[in-house]
């Protein structure tokens, strides 16, 4: 068995960690299993994730009902090897080593479902695209 060392570790950030950073770690987290360490947070989270987020989540059986937003620490950046700010422009403290990606995405705060299928598609399509940089097959 290798080493926790072994596996990379990612950190997606929005500012209420309510919506892209959640569908972001849950993707990521689906897809590479234990091969990924996966966090979310946000500068101003939310008490909880979007409803239309959980909604979308279920449709592609993955169920996010039980997670909650997480506020974005510094010690969260010092431990990921990845960092993916989910198009909000958000302050995030900067290491070197790290490595940053800013994924413009539409925000689905207050939107329906109709309008937040599509963000999930395009983090999904993303999030492969992610475990094909860290030569990590995704399992689903």
């Amino acid at each position: 068995m290798s080493s926790p060392a072994a596996h990379p570790s990612v950190l997606f950030v929005c500012v209420h960690n309510a919506g892209r950073s959640q569908m972001g770690a849950a993707f990521l987290t689906h897809l590479a299993g234990d091969r990924v360490e996966v966090r979310s947070a946000g500068s101003a989270p939310a008490d909880s994730v979007a409803p239309a987020v959980v909604e979308a989540m279920k449709e592609v059986g993955i169920d996010i009902s039980a997670r909650t937003p997480k506020v974005l620490t510094t010690e969260a950046v010092q431990s990921s090897d990845v960092v993916i700010t989910m198009g909000c422009g958000d302050a995030c403290p900067v290491f070197p080593g790290k490595r940053y990606l800013d994924w413009q995405l539409e925000d689905p705060a207050g939107q329906g479902i109709e309008a937040v299928r599509p963000i999930r598609d395009a983090v999904e399509a993303r999030v492969r695209a992610l475990l094909g940089d860290l030569g990590i097959p995704a399992s689903a």
